[in-house]
């Protein structure tokens, strides 16, 4: 797809992020609201040809943002998921030629006032510096694990990478600025070794934090600001901590869905209206990594058990879930593909979120005020799930052990969390909810006129224009 060059503009942002669902989201959610602030402000939003078809079915972006697309690193998703440390190594080699050929072109007639990639696209630091353009750094997880890869030479000097984590994984690591101290189970799930690839990788991606002119954090400052600071002290670089980064500013809007989607909205929050308000569990695992089958089976099984209402978002397995949860699904739950999240999570009968605890979905439930169940599966979902349920104390941990030592958590264990959870009467219940909703109330500020983050996007936008 070739861009359509546009009349000169204050600020050219050419936006690249790394291609997957948990890194486009918030990037493109910050280009909106980038985008709304200023119609001079020109966006390129840089994806991949599969990419650009995916977004194509979802509402159109504001006028002054453009797709550009650069091809495919690998043939579909699946492979991403089937081979995670070659779609990393494809990602990084295979995506800078074509991005600076389009640079190229999107130079006449305007030079881009700077290259906005997300912190693993390492090799954009280059080009950007080989094209004289400035580079803005955009990190889309949560602060603790910059920290713990930017300093991970820490970790190697205290004997704690390699490690075998399911035997010194219940060793804490209290030697890292600005991070708690923290078992080593809950460090990103990749400190066993096994993929060192991946570490190197990020390691090298944050060194070079140093070498670019800003840097974007999808972070609420109120909720890290131990760890921000703690950053800012080690680095030269501009940090705005523009979080959460989630879609806010759509909640209440319909105007750019599509007919399909409205329909298909309308079909489901007309079920959450039928019920009463904090009784649903939103159930969502994520979309890219899943559990075993034998424990997808039992929660399933636990989930039918508990005689919990539940709204569950599942693209692959839909059809077991309302098999397993039986003929009349419709009293008691809704199994749909997709839907609109944090409208989902923002409704008034939806009392609880079960999460793998991606970034942007943790971010969201904190923004909606509910707590949360975990159930981490890759990366940094360990220690989103340890903050959750350990630091901001809104949450249980669903998941038993890691890597070798996990257990099977049975449908009847499941199914006594799940009444226990949602039981709005309990004192812990009542505790964990009047926490969620302090949280809320920092999200909602954060982004309110004058709040951290309306102060560091202004910020950000006044350095590059």
């Amino acid at each position: 797809m070739e861009p359509n060059n546009k009349p000169t503009t204050i600020c050219h942002v050419v936006a690249m992020p790394y291609p997957g669902r948990g890194h486009i989201n918030p990037m493109m959610n910050f280009c909106k609201l980038l985008a709304s602030k200023r119609d001079e402000i020109l966006i390129t939003f840089v994806v991949t040809e599969e990419w650009l078809g995916f977004l194509s079915s979802e509402p159109k972006p504001p006028a002054n943002i453009r797709f550009a697309t650069i091809p495919n690193v690998v043939p579909s998703e699946k492979g991403r998921a089937a081979d995670l440390p070659g779609f990393i190594r494809a990602v990084l080699t295979k995506m800078e030629e074509p991005f600076e050929r389009l640079l190229e072109r999107l130079e006449r007639p305007q030079k881009p006032s700077v290259i906005m990639h997300d912190t693993y696209l390492m090799w954009a630091v280059d080009v950007g510096n080989r094209r004289n353009i400035p580079v803005a750094s955009f990190w889309t997880q949560q602060m603790s694990v910059f920290t713990v890869f930017y300093h991970f030479d820490l970790l190697k000097q205290n004997g704690h990478f390699p490690i075998n984590v399911s035997e010194r994984g219940n060793e804490l690591v209290n030697y890292i600025p600005g991070i708690p101290p923290t078992r080593i189970a809950d460090l990103p799930a990749v400190f066993s070794g096994k993929v060192f690839d991946v570490v190197h990788t990020a390691c090298e991606a944050l060194s070079l934090v140093r070498k670019v002119q800003y840097l974007l954090l999808t972070s609420i400052y109120e909720l890290e600001s131990q760890t921000i600071d703690a950053i800012k002290a080690a680095i030269p670089t501009p940090v705005y901590s523009i979080g959460p980064s989630v879609p806010y500013y759509e909640l209440g809007d319909n105007s750019s869905a599509s007919t399909d989607s409205k329909n298909c909205e309308t079909s489901y929050v007309q079920w959450l209206d039928s019920h009463p308000k904090s009784s649903v569990l939103y159930i969502s695992l994520g979309s890219f990594l899943s559990v075993s089958r034998t424990q997808m089976d039992e929660i399933i099984a636990g989930v039918d058990m508990s005689c919990v209402r539940f709204f569950w978002v599942s693209r692959d397995d839909a059809s077991r879930i309302k098999e397993g949860c039986g003929a009349d699904l419709s009293n008691k739950g809704v199994v749909v593909p997709w839907c609109d999240q944090l409208k989902v999570l923002c409704h008034s009968s939806t009392g609880g979120f079960w999460s793998h605890c991606g970034w942007n979905s943790t971010k969201e439930g904190v923004f909606a005020g509910i707590p949360f169940l975990t159930y981490p599966i890759i990366g940094d979902q360990m220690p989103n799930s340890k903050t959750i349920v350990e630091d901001w104390k809104i949450g249980w941990k669903v998941r038993r052990g890691m890597g070798d030592e996990e257990r099977l958590v049975t449908r009847e264990e499941i199914a006594s969390i799940l009444r226990r959870f949602m039981d709005l009467e309990s004192d812990e219940g009542k505790e964990m909810r009047r926490k969620a909703k302090e949280l809320e109330e920092i999200s909602r500020r954060a982004v309110s006129e004058g709040g951290s983050a309306e102060t560091a996007i202004d910020s950000f936008i006044q350095d590059i224009s």
